[in-house]
């Protein structure tokens, strides 16, 4: 993982340094067993004891006032809405928390977990890290120069049907309403970015041109590097779209590749949601007040990758898994990049003509229990 090994150890002596674990204090979550904590939080033990402490380090610093009940308490009704999308009436009674209450435990600790999204949410930097991620993905599909896969991630939410032009904006290419945020991941799915929290009708293009990491990349901070963009995405120096009309074999072999690389999104989201199903289902949203909704998201990014760190399974699938969203293209057509497809072209010719095939095959595929 991008963040694994420095931000662990820093984290750890952060803890011990500042005595903010409490360990031999009692927690709500030691009157679970194993199995039971899962079942309710679709977490481990150590893993929710790491999160606990870490929102107990970053509560401490931050300025908020004090909260009506304990950290553990405050931390096992948010975890248990992210699992399931409600609180349990077991877990409120535990705690001696009203449902009434809910929603601003969630919100508080939703804020907390997000503020700590520059720990464990990294993009990466150094010229070591970069050529790590790459090979990686080269190795898997074919393609050199990649850091990750870039792909708009949409949340279902509930609109009034009533207030028709609110509405509207929040009804996506799949034709329900959602929010929609821009998420890159890597090739194991960590997440290595996660921006934005926009109505579901909003132009992946849009966001990743107003985006931080968007203008990071076309600026050539990340050097000649290139992420994976699906169709509704426009080609350019560091977005590597698929061929829409491809010529010959080498380009079809490219668009399989680009196919293969970006279906781990579709698997990376689908263990995401599966994990915290809060995600199903967002709760009413209006166009205005959007935070909330982005703080759970970048919340439940956050423990999306610590709980890939601590090689927690997320629970089996349930049905169908979603797939990503089909791009959405403006109506006018978009003048394309010439240097950026002659950059595209190159790359085809020199990684999946016959000759360059035969030299090194990618690596298998990816399943849902690898992410």
């Amino acid at each position: 993982m991008a963040f694994a090994l420095p931000v662990w150890l820093v984290i750890q002596e952060e803890l011990l340094g500042h005595g903010a674990a409490d360990h031999d204090a009692p927690s709500f979550f030691d009157e679970l067993d194993d199995e039971a904590l899962y079942q309710a939080f679709h977490l481990t033990r150590p893993c929710i004891a790491f999160i606990a402490d870490s929102v107990r380090i970053r509560m401490k610093k931050v300025a908020l006032k004090k909260p009506p009940l304990s950290v553990d308490a405050m931390v096992m009704v948010t975890l248990n809405y992210y699992a399931h999308g409600i609180c349990s009436t077991a877990i409120l009674e535990r705690v001696g928390l009203c449902r009434s209450d809910c929603p601003v435990v969630i919100n508080t600790v939703s804020g907390v977990i997000a503020g700590m999204s520059d720990q464990f949410i990294s993009f990466p930097l150094i010229r070591e890290a970069k050529a790590n991620v790459a090979f990686k993905i080269q190795k898997f599909c074919g393609i050199p120069n990649v850091l990750g896969i870039l792909a708009p991630a949409h949340f279902k939410i509930r609109a009034s049907p009533y207030e028709k032009d609110t509405f509207r904006s929040f009804i996506n290419t799949l034709c329900y309403t959602s929010v929609v945020s821009q998420i890159i991941c890597d090739i194991d799915g960590n997440i290595l970015s996660v921006e934005k929290c926009c109505v579901g009708s909003t132009f992946e293009q849009e966001m990743w041109d107003s985006s931080f990491k968007g203008r990071e990349m076309e600026e050539e901070l990340h050097g000649p590097y290139w992420v994976i963009g699906g169709k509704g995405y426009n080609l350019s120096k560091h977005v590597l779209t698929p061929v829409s009309e491809p010529a010959h074999d080498n380009e079809v072999r490219f668009n399989e590749a680009h196919a293969k690389i970006h279906n781990v999104m579709r698997t990376t989201l689908g263990s995401m949601k599966r994990r915290f199903r809060c995600l199903m289902q967002l709760g009413y949203a209006q166009e205005g007040s959007l935070d909330k909704k982005s703080n759970v998201i970048k919340a439940c990014s956050v423990l999306h990758n610590i709980a890939k760190k601590f090689s927690v399974p997320p629970p089996p699938v349930a049905g169908k898994i979603e797939p990503l969203h089909p791009g959405k293209r403006p109506s006018v057509p978009v003048e394309i990049n010439n240097e950026a497809l002659k950059a595209r072209q190159e790359l085809i010719d020199g990684n999946f003509s016959v000759a360059a095939s035969s030299e090194d095959a990618p690596s298998a595929d990816i399943t849902e229990e690898d992410v």
